[in-house]
Parts: structure tokens; C-alpha cells; sequence
């Protein structure tokens, strides 16, 4: 999980010095009239778990990456108000509490660990191909590249890969049939900032098992608060 938050950060890096390239040619500027803004994006949430059974609480890294590319269709003669569309990837994982494994009929156990259960890791892991599509405002032009930008919108994922992990001394379970999980995702999104760094947040519409009950018998309607920067490249 380091080494891809080092390859996200060199990215980062690399791809918003390609501005930094001129478009001047000796003493005339090019200036695109039919500009395109923000079309490839990277970011780094920190991952909160909400609509959690009580005594549900983050532990350990929670955290995601996530990239992807953006088609961006102004809808005015000045270009600063858009619609985008686009595909992208997400990694997530959910540090905490709530164990999830089977029982001897394959059935599936949620429990709520209390602080008595000692264990080493305990999260939950998803990798995420989504579609984002966006409503943008912002303050740009044809000839400048830092402006201020409201983006809100809607994602809708699937989610190809996920498993459960618990791990404690002599004890290593690992879940990666878990019935109830739904692998369609759905979250509200809202991106705002200026120029480099921009604020990102999504919550999760639909809960991310169905009809899933713990063994206290409380209703796990898990979702997640996402909040995090998001880099933007032309």
C-alpha cells in the first residue's frame, strides 16, 4: 500500500509539470478557443465507515486511491460551465471492527469486536471500476491554468474484487465470497479548490451488504464517507 502511495505521488508530479510547458511560440501565443478542462484526475481519500452497527468504529488504515479519465463537454459559448464523463479505478480499504467470516454452513458471521478480542488487522478490501459523471463550474479561460472549480456529481461502480481479512495470533481468515455484499456502487461526489489542490468528498448511496445482519442481530447498512485531495491534468 506505500510503495502505490509513492508511484501516486510521482505521478502526481509528473504529469502537472506538462503544463508547465509553453505554448508560445516566439512572440505569439496559441490560445484555444475549444479548450477542454481537467480530463485526467488521481486522488488519495482517507475512508470513514458510517451507518455502522454501534460499537463499529475505524481501526487501523482506512484509506484509497483512485484514477481515471474524464470527458469534459462545456455546455456555454465561455466554456466555464461543463458536464463530464469518464471510467476510472478505485482501491479502498476499511480498517475496523466489524469481523467478517463464515460459520461451518458457509453462512456469513458479522460481529462487532469488542476491545477484549486482540487482533492485528482486521479490514475490509475492494478494487472498484467506476463510471464518474460530473456538473462543473469553474472560473477558467482559454489562456490561464489555475482557476477556481466546483465540481458535483455521481459515480456509479462495480466493484470486481473485494475480500475480508482478519488476522490475530494463530488465527488468519480470509472472506472473499461474502453473499450479501453488493458489488453495484453508488456515492455522491462533490470536488471543489483551486488550481493544484482540490478538496474531494463522496458518500455512499446504497449500503454495502443487503439484508446483512451481526450476530447481536443490528442491521449492517455499512456505507462510507470518503474525504480526500484530487489532482486534476489537462
Amino acid at each position: 500500500m506505500l510503495n502505490s502511495f509513492k508511484i501516486l505521488f510521482l505521478l502526481i508530479g509528473l504529469l502537472y509539470a506538462l503544463p508547465s510547458f509553453s505554448q508560445e511560440h516566439g512572440n505569439d501565443t496559441i490560445v484555444d478557443t475549444k479548450y477542454r478542462e481537467d480530463q485526467f484526475y488521481v486522488g488519495l481519500t482517507y475512508n470513514i465507515v458510517a451507518n455502522v452497527p454501534s460499537g463499529v468504529k475505524t481501526r487501523g488504515l482506512s484509506g484509497g486511491i483512485q484514477l481515471g479519465y474524464l470527458r469534459d463537454m462545456p455546455i456555454n459559448k465561455r466554456r466555464n460551465v461543463a458536464i463530464a464523463i469518464g471510467a476510472g479505478l478505485a482501491f479502498d480499504q476499511f480498517g475496523q471492527n466489524l469481523f467478517i467470516g463464515e460459520d461451518a454452513n458457509a453462512k456469513t458471521i458479522f460481529k462487532v469486536l469488542n476491545d477484549d478480542v486482540k487482533f492485528n488487522q482486521n479490514r475490509f478490501s475492494m478494487a472498484t471500476i467506476e463510471v464518474p459523471i460530473q456538473f462543473r463550474w469553474r472560473t477558467s479561460t482559454a489562456e490561464i491554468y489555475k482557476f477556481w472549480r466546483i465540481y458535483g456529481g455521481v459515480r456509479v461502480g462495480y466493484t470486481y474484487w473485494y475480500k475480508a481479512i482478519f488476522k490475530q495470533p494463530g488465527n488468519d481468515v480470509g472472506q472473499t465470497d461474502i453473499p450479501e455484499f453488493d458489488k453495484l456502487r453508488l456515492s455522491a461526489t462533490l470536488n471543489f479548490g483551486y488550481n493544484t489542490f482540490n478538496f474531494f468528498a463522496s458518500y455512499s448511496i446504497n449500503p454495502f451488504f443487503k439484508d446483512a445482519t451481526t450476530t447481536d442481530s443490528q442491521a449492517v447498512d455499512f456505507k462510507t464517507i470518503k474525504l480526500g485531495l484530487i489532482f486534476y491534468i489537462l
